[in-house]
């Protein structure tokens, strides 16, 4: 019943939408094609630039979507037959330097004054890819998905520069066709341009978008209007061949000295305008960020982001197909604890309304993995405005298997695995109703019955609510093993409310009660698990913001579980606990070199016990050239015997130094007391071309008592973008 009632609101909603229009149609820009040339250096005196249309009289979005923005903005654009020009003229509205973190790329869009455009190169409202840049020239690009959402882990090959001047910065940008992908033929496309300007504490956009929602959301772009349609990008064939140079030296396990050379390439092929093909031949990822240390005191595992760039590119097909903790697919499964030989993906759009990715990769055996084999395919079918149903098969198989091996002794490493789900996406035209439902099974020996998962959610939100609701289920017997599913055979229903008051004068510019149930039954509808919580949001007009929350929580082990994740004693199953806690934080001005936030968190614990948690952020930036951000987390756990008192501290000192915006040191410290761990990450990273790097990476791994070398690695690698 529950389900049919929620494909009957469903379709409602759709009929809905067959009458429903692009809400900024009316705002257009005409594109024009130059035959004399342009040179991206921020300087606005060719010839070119004084025949073309101007964007300007741009749309405040915060703090209030209703009147013109303060921070004049003036756009311009231009393309010829191999790349689209741009150029943004945004005018200081108070006197000063602009407020830059540093000239690292993919900054944080709250911190830095920039300026950043979205285009919508299918006119789907769904997809698209973003450009842009600080205002020291730092670049920012990423592809779009989910209507909204941009993925910065993306990198393609394309050329900015930035000029200051007392009264305003110059963006100037060339972007070439081969980098992006678009439907061959068409003459429209989405397009939007955003600019934040901390000092006036102002964001702004050319088409219009209320300010519940990014300026990145596509559902709000004008239009980009070509004179003719673009280009056929002709023949694009990209190979990113890298060398590498590794010296390692494992102290704990007492081994010599290894030095290793490597080699392997990366290509890319477009199929068509808007298909790419991907390839890859003994990849190597030494070069990613190390993920960010967390004080664990979770049953269940946790999730750590993909950044590796193979997997990114519309990569949302397949790791976003489902919700955040069932995700029938999660690419950090593939060649992390084993060598990736080689695979593929090909993946884009077909037409305007079908998309496509089918991924394969085969990884290599080692003591304790067999060689596996991973296939990946996703389709998805756009409907009306926005929404789209998308189908996932994802399969996984295991060669030279151990002959006689039972799948109990291999739970999470199954000879075969695979799930097949479809999901149906809702987002209204306007944005305001957003949802999605999921059903998904999978194929596992051995594990048969309640093996199937089904979920669902819908939420209404405009300026002042935000109303939803969601619900789970997953079978006891459902396996995902190349995905992130930490918890099984379980009911969740979550609802949740909100409400923002806007006060007409004051510091204050919204301010209001946010009340979320989130209830967990196992299979026969019983109670596991309960978190309500009432919280309460104030939103400054400097847009510092302050939080303070108030919740009951409720837990019945359905396993032995260590509550501190580290003495090594557990309660049993069936333990029940109940406890009240209180939470407040704080994120101050983001415009100003100091900046800090904390969270204060205050109440019971397993086993009547109680916790007593601060985290806290200080960062301070020398701009645009040294950015530092010091992390500390400290917990402390009172619990009776055998636990007693145990106080965890994680400390995570980063320093990012930019002398330009070609050159990049990161530096990344973390101890962790609970993970018994010292940890020094040190990256050298040089741009020396678009899309080619140099990288010195220098990994240290100690043991703090007694404090003692764990192992030490140190890299050279080098990467080459050859492209026709």
């Amino acid at each position: 019943m529950k389900l049919r009632f929620t494909l009957l609101f469903f379709c409602c909603l759709f009929c809905l939408q067959l009458f429903a229009q692009k809400k900024n149609n009316k705002y257009r820009y005409h594109i024009r094609r130059i035959t004399s040339p342009i040179k991206v250096d921020g300087i606005m005196d060719e010839q070119a630039w004084k025949n073309v249309d101007v964007a300007k009289n741009f749309w405040m979005v915060l703090p209030m979507d209703t009147s013109a923005a303060r921070a004049l903005t003036e756009v311009r654009m231009a393309y010829d037959q191999k790349n689209i020009y741009i150029i943004a003229i945004c005018y200081k509205p108070l006197p000063g330097p602009s407020m830059v973190e540093s000239l690292k790329r993919d900054f944080s869009f709250q911190k830095n004054d920039n300026f950043i455009f979205f285009f919508d190169t299918f006119n789907d409202q769904t997809s698209g890819f973003s450009f842009g840049s600080n205002a020291a020239g730092a670049e920012w690009d990423g592809t779009m998905y989910q209507g909204g959402s941009v993925d910065l882990n993306w990198t393609n090959k394309w050329e900015s520069a930035v000029k200051d001047y007392p009264d305003k910065y110059v963006f100037e940008a060339a972007i070439p066709f081969k980098s992006i992908r678009y439907k061959k033929g068409e003459k429209e496309w989405g397009i939007n341009f955003s600019r934040n300007d901390l000092k006036a504490t102002e964001k702004s956009a050319w088409a219009p978008v209320p300010r519940q929602f990014p300026t990145a959301s596509l559902a709000y772009t004008g239009t980009l209007v070509w004179d003719n349609p673009p280009p056929d990008p002709g023949s694009n064939i990209s190979i990113v061949p890298y060398g590498l140079t590794s010296i390692t030296k494992d102290y704990a396990d007492h081994k010599n000295i290894a030095v290793k050379a490597e080699a392997g390439v990366d290509a890319k092929v477009a199929v068509s305008s808007s298909l790419n093909l991907d390839l890859t031949v003994n990849p190597d990822f030494s070069q990613v960020d190390a993920d960010k240390q967390v004080i664990d005191l979770s049953r269940f595992e946790l999730f750590y982001p993909e950044t590796r760039q193979f997997f990114l590119e519309n990569g949302d097909q397949f790791n976003n197909f489902g919700y955040a903790s069932i995700r029938p697919f999660f690419s950090r499964r593939i060649g992390l604890t084993s060598n990736i030989i080689g695979g593929f993906r090909l993946s884009g759009k077909l037409d305007q309304n079908w998309r496509l990715g089918v991924m394969n990769m085969q990884t290599a055996s080692n003591d304790s993995l067999p060689a596996q084999n991973f296939t990946t395919i996703a389709l998805q079918r756009k409907i009306f405005a926005r929404s789209n149903i998308g189908f996932l098969l994802v399969n996984k198989e295991s060669f030279n298997y151990p002959a006689g091996v039972p799948p109990a002794s291999q739970p999470n490493n199954s000879k075969d695995n695979t799930n097949v789900g479809v999901e149906f996406n809702l987002a209204s035209s306007s944005n305001a109703w957003t949802g999605k439902e999921l059903i998904l099974k999978s194929f596992t020996p051995g594990k048969t019955g309640h093996d199937f998962t089904d979920a669902g959610n819908l939420q209404f939100t405009n300026k002042y609510w935000a109303i939803g609701g969601e619900y789970e289920y997953v079978g006891a017997n459902y396996n995902a093993e190349v995905g992130y599913v930490p918890r099984q055979g379980y009911v969740k229903l979550n609802p949740v409310i909100a409400y923002l008051f806007f006060p007409k004068a004051g510091p204050v510019l919204s301010h209001g009660p946010q009340l979320n149930l989130t209830d967990y039954y196992d299979q026969g509808f019983n109670p596991t698990d309960n978190r309500s919580f009432l919280s309460y949001l104030v939103t400054f007009r400097d847009r510092s913001t302050l939080t303070a929350l108030v919740e009951h929580d409720y837990v019945k082990l359905l396993s032995p579980f260590d509550p501190t994740n580290f003495v090594g004693d557990s309660l049993a199953t069936g333990n029940k606990s109940h406890w009240n806690n209180m939470e407040l934080s704080y994120f101050s001005v983001p415009q100003r070199v100091f900046t800090y936030d904390f969270t204060f968190d205050y109440g019971g614990y397993y086993d009547n016990g109680k916790k007593i948690s601060l985290a806290t952020d200080v960062g301070y930036r020398f701009q645009p050239y040294v950015n530092i951000l010091w992390s500390t987390t400290v917990s402390e756990l009172q619990m009776p015997a055998p636990y007693f008192q145990n106080t965890f501290w994680l400390i995570g000192p980063k320093i990012d130094v930019t002398l330009t915006n070609k050159f990049f040191l990161t530096g990344y410290y973390q101890y962790n007391q609970q993970g018994r761990n010292f940890n020094i990450n040190t990256r050298l990273q040089y741009r020396y071309r678009p899309a080619s790097d140099f990288f010195i990476v220098y990994t240290d791994n100690y043991l703090p008592r007694p404090f003692n070398v764990k192992n030490r690695m140190l890299v050279f690698k080098f990467t080459y973008w050859l492209n026709n």
